[in-house]
């Protein structure tokens, strides 16, 4: 089983937070080439300023993945950090660490400048 991560920013609307969530698990189960079969947990943590919704509950139901097991954290307040944010660690099987494709987008590209 491999960890792939993601972050993407987003409004605080449930519309907003939904579909920002959507789009990030499916730009990495496509740049990944993952079925839903293959995804054994999602876990997402949020900034304390995102409380409008749970973004695994979109996921859920958008993406199909009933089988597995979501879940949503408050990402910890550090002093500076990126405001907004939508965190994901998509847990699959089927990749090597070195086929795992982790997905940053938007402003949250800034957390992992390295990946460029």
């Amino acid at each position: 089983m491999r960890a792939i991560r993601g972050a993407i920013c987003a409004d605080n609307t449930a519309e907003d937070i939904s579909a920002r969530a959507v789009e990030l698990v499916t730009q990495i189960m496509r740049r990944n080439m993952l079925t839903t079969e293959q995804v054994n947990a999602v876990i997402f943590s949020a900034t304390a300023d995102l409380d409008a919704c749970y973004p695994a509950a979109a996921v859920r139901e958008t993406l199909a993945l009933d089988k597995a097991a979501l879940m949503c954290l408050q990402e910890m307040n550090v002093s500076g950090s990126l405001d907004h944010c939508i965190r994901v660690c998509v847990l699959a099987e089927g990749l090597t660490q070195s086929e795992c494709i982790h997905c940053y987008l938007g402003r949250a590209a800034a957390l992992r400048s390295d990946l460029d």
